[in-house]
């Protein structure tokens, strides 16, 4: 398991907000201290309610957030990890709504850390069908989604370092998968998996790579808009693909064997149709073949 601390994902952010030209006149002011090691158990009971299906939000600030299925009998359980007292977990249930939400802590200017922050979050997730959203700031997180039954899946971050996977095929069908993020390093594999019928991937300066992999089981369309970036799109051999690029792209590459028209590029494969719409302001693309 990876371990980066709270003092690294904040620099981050701050060097990214730098290096946008954004100047922010914030004082060097804030101290966090830091005490004793908290390991909190946390488990959410499925919901009485079988009316409306469970939305789970996990509103998570920085640090580092591992998901994965297996929570038996339950909608989520795990562990929170801190070491500062104001990073302790809230829990809040409204009807079929359950957020989890990283404490109070409020940083009103550039951290002056003492000593190292820690704040981790290691959950697994029930077999039940639900919406899931995540809203984090500059973290790193490593999400294995596959298996579950995920009907709407929004994730939201800053400056992020994240690795999405999906394993196995998602137990029913994704309305929408939405991910938007900053100036990121982001990895998203096995995505036919997902199950998904649109997929919104919107993403600023940063480093992307998609990779739809897996068992598409039905015509998808992804949409994926970014600023100045480098995404690679990997789509397995004869699949039934259609990729189209609009925008300032500076670089398109290509490996594999791919059928060319204009800005269109696709594969004549089996099955269901994956269409993907590519707008980038400038960068470069890379579709390849695994």
């Amino acid at each position: 398991m990876r371990k980066l601390y709270l003092i690294s994902a904040i620099s981050v952010l701050v060097l990214a907000t730098l290096a946008c030209g954004i100047n922010f006149d914030l004082p060097v002011t804030t101290d966090i201290k830091t005490g004793p090691t908290t390991i909190k158990e946390i488990r959410i009971p499925n919901l009485d309610s079988t009316e409306e299906l469970p939305e789970l939000t996990l509103a998570f600030g920085a640090g580092e957030l591992f998901l994965a299925p297996g929570a038996e009998n339950a909608l989520l359980e795990g562990t929170a990890t801190y070491n500062v007292e104001d990073l302790k977990p809230e829990i809040q249930t409204d009807g079929n709504s359950v957020r989890i939400s990283t404490g109070n802590l409020e940083i009103n200017g550039i951290p002056n850390f003492q000593s190292r922050v820690k704040n981790i979050w290691e959950f697994d997730i029930g077999e039940d069908p639900l919406d899931l959203t995540i809203k984090a700031g500059a973290y790193s997180g490593e999400l294995e989604l596959g298996g579950l039954s995920l009907t709407k899946l929004h994730i939201s971050d800053g400056a992020a370092d994240v690795m999405v996977n999906f394993d196995e095929p998602n137990q029913t069908v994704m309305r929408t998968l939405r991910y938007e993020t900053g100036a990121s390093n982001i990895v998203m594999t096995n995505l036919a998996n997902a199950n998904f019928e649109t997929m919104i991937f919107q993403g600023g300066a940063g480093n992307y790579e998609l990779d739809f992999s897996g068992e598409l089981q039905n015509d998808a369309e992804a949409i994926i808009e970014t600023g100045l970036s480098n995404i690679v799109l990997t789509i397995p051999e004869n699949s039934n693909v259609e990729i189209t690029t609009e925008g300032g792209l500076s670089n398109i590459s290509t490996r594999g064997e791919w059928l060319v028209s204009g800005r269109t590029y696709s594969m004549e494969g089996q099955g269901p149709k994956l269409t993907i719409t590519v707008e980038v302001g400038a960068g470069n693309l890379t579709l390849r073949t695994p």
